[in-house]
């Protein structure tokens, strides 16, 4: 069964055990608990209005902070000998989807 939940205004398409990266959640998040916006079943799928009634998806944060990739974003005007570097660094949660009832 998978289902898509939505989190920090994101949706993401989930199945049981799967691990993926959110958004940095609060600090001293443990647990989350969502409701589907749709679940797919073998061939049937529902689409709930705006939630699916009685479908629930518990997850557990394993790590509270993974930090992606840096991205390096360079400003530059030509001919005018100007430059400007910054840095970014995506902070991120940890999360594993332990079930979809």
């Amino acid at each position: 069964m998978k289902a898509v939940i939505q989190l920090g205004g994101k949706q993401y398409l989930v199945a049981a055990k799967e691990t993926l990266l959110v958004d940095r959640l609060p600090e001293g998040t443990k647990a989350l608990e969502a409701d589907a916006l749709l679940t797919i079943d073998g061939d049937t799928t529902t689409v709930g209005t705006p939630h699916v009634a009685g479908v629930k998806v518990k997850a557990t944060v394993v790590e509270p902070l993974v930090k992606g990739d840096k991205i390096r974003v360079i400003r530059y005007k030509a001919k005018k000998r100007v430059h400007k570097e910054n840095g970014h660094r995506q902070q991120y949660s940890k999360i594993v989807i332990d079930s979809i009832k």
